[in-house]
């Protein structure tokens, strides 16, 4: 069962790497059509601040895949220098605070998120966009992300026992 748990997040994990490059073709397209609207003499009201908003989605889409697959940057350095027992509980330590600051991260974007919702916020740039609209991929990759590093820690316990 554990296996098909660890395939299905995997998969997830992947699939949110999609997602972030589809954010990180969205600013590409916006820009270009900022700068294409400047040549030709019309504006598109918002493409900055679509940018930065696919900008954000993309970010924390990105960290859930990188985690996964193990790319981000490590203090090995330091962690070679540990014997077996100190360095177990020195990645027990490390996954657990990044699991408990990842945690109150998705937590607090997801209250961000329904306080939006519920109020109609609207963002405060030309394009008067609904705000929870730029918000929920931003807050589903701040889960997606808690729920990568609370895996990463569960089976660190795993393949220790």
């Amino acid at each position: 069962m554990l296996n098909k748990i660890n395939f299905y997040l995997e998969r997830i994990y992947k699939f949110s790497g999609y997602i972030a490059a589809i954010f990180l073709i969205f600013i590409a397209i916006f820009i270009l059509l900022g700068i294409s609207s400047r040549i030709f003499g019309f504006y598109i009201r918002g493409l900055s601040e679509y940018s930065g908003y696919c900008m954000a989605a993309s970010t924390f889409f990105a960290l859930a895949y990188t985690f996964g697959e193990g790319g981000h940057i490590r203090i090995t350095l330091f962690i070679e220098k540990l014997n077996k027992k100190f360095r177990k509980i020195f990645e027990i330590w490390c996954l657990t605070v990044a699991s408990i600051f990842s945690g109150y991260i998705s937590f607090y974007f997801v209250k961000m998120l329904i306080i939006s919702f519920k109020f109609k916020e609207r963002s405060e740039g030309a394009d008067e966009i609904l705000i929870w609209i730029p918000q929920s991929p931003l807050a589903l990759g701040s889960i997606i992300l808690f729920i990568c590093i609370s895996h990463q820690l569960l089976k660190y316990f795993h393949k220790n026992d």
